[in-house]
């Protein structure tokens, strides 16, 4: 199913020599220029009546623009009736603070029971949005906040948001290792090049930025928080493998449990039970992408991260007088 739209407009004189792609990615914020391009190169852009399929093709200011193009649907997705915690909402967004084995958007291995099945059943509109309004995701076992567009314009606002950086993302997690100081890992990343689900530093990768300090230490493990300055897939859990941190219960990554010396059995079971990566995207702070408002949200940590903490306080009781730092 497809969503018919008509869109008109006058170039402006200030556009005078601007590619057609670029001047009407001015004229029509809502829509991104790769949306745009598509549209010209199918036939789907008139400029003074005549169709141009050229993105490429300067204009010169008066021109007038009538574009008929077609938005496709989400049908291919079923609606699902799948508890959302949701923490903020209007009717541009949705701030949801995701739970662990739940999977953002279907694929291999998941192709139902997603965050975008749960959308499309709680807001049926959401369809006429490309991918159910999704703009960032987490993995399935990451907890924590993500925001989601209702409409098309809030959607393009707030991917051009995440690909200008002006959209924060903190996340607090458990490393393994003892770490003496913040930093930043500032390491391109790529698709592994044997695992097929991993991602991997790499040189001629994507640009990945991840910025770290210290909350708290404790016998083998630091608590950290960290703030993603690109969003690139597994980011947190390839950087802090790098650095030889990665983090408690990634099992993809290295982060098996390294349980301290003494440590007793009740401590033990909980780090061998902890089978999903220590990560929670604790605070979200951005731009409204309609009204500019400035907005934050932050999301508690759950209830298995909070058990985890608190062992790694009780063991560390235990034990602080014996340690060097």
């Amino acid at each position: 199913m497809t969503q018919q739209i008509t869109l008109q407009a006058e170039i402006t004189p200030d556009l005078l020599g601007v590619r057609l792609d670029q001047a009407l990615a001015q004229l029509f914020p809502d829509y991104s220029r790769s949306r745009i391009k598509v549209w010209i190169e199918n036939d789907q852009v008139c400029v003074n009546g005549k169709v141009i399929n050229k993105a490429r093709e300067k204009v010169f200011g008066g021109e007038y623009i009538e574009i008929q193009a077609e938005i496709e649907e989400e049908t291919r997705f079923e609606p699902q009736e799948i508890p959302l915690n949701i923490v903020y909402e209007d009717d541009e967004i949705l701030v949801i603070n995701k739970p662990k084995d739940l999977v953002v958007h279907p694929g291999a291995g998941n192709p139902d029971g997603t965050i975008l099945n749960a959308l499309l059943h709680y807001f049926p509109q959401i369809s006429e949005v490309p991918r159910a309004g999704i703009v960032h995701r987490l993995d399935k076992d990451t907890t924590g906040l993500m925001v989601v567009a209702k409409t098309i314009p809030a959607q393009t606002h707030l991917v051009n948001a995440l690909q200008k950086r002006q959209i924060t993302r903190e996340y607090e997690a458990i490393a393994t290792g003892i770490m003496t100081q913040g930093g930043k890992v500032d390491q391109s990343m790529a698709r592994h090049p044997t695992k097929r689900t991993a991602m991997a530093v790499h040189p001629m990768g994507k640009p990945a930025v991840t910025h770290y300090r210290i909350m708290e230490r404790f016998r083998n493990y630091t608590r950290l928080r960290l703030r993603l300055e690109t969003g690139r897939t597994h980011q947190i859990r390839v950087h802090m493998a790098h650095i030889a941190h990665p983090l408690l219960g990634d099992q993809l990554y290295g982060g098996r449990p390294r349980p301290p010396k003494g440590a007793n059995a009740e401590f033990l079971a909980l780090l061998r039970n902890f089978k999903r990566q220590a990560l929670h995207a604790t605070m979200l702070r951005l731009n409204h992408p309609i009204t500019g408002e400035l907005m934050e949200w932050h999301a508690p940590l759950p209830n298995d991260f909070i058990e985890l903490i608190d062992a790694l306080k009780a063991d560390y009781q235990v034990y602080k007088d014996e340690l060097d730092y």
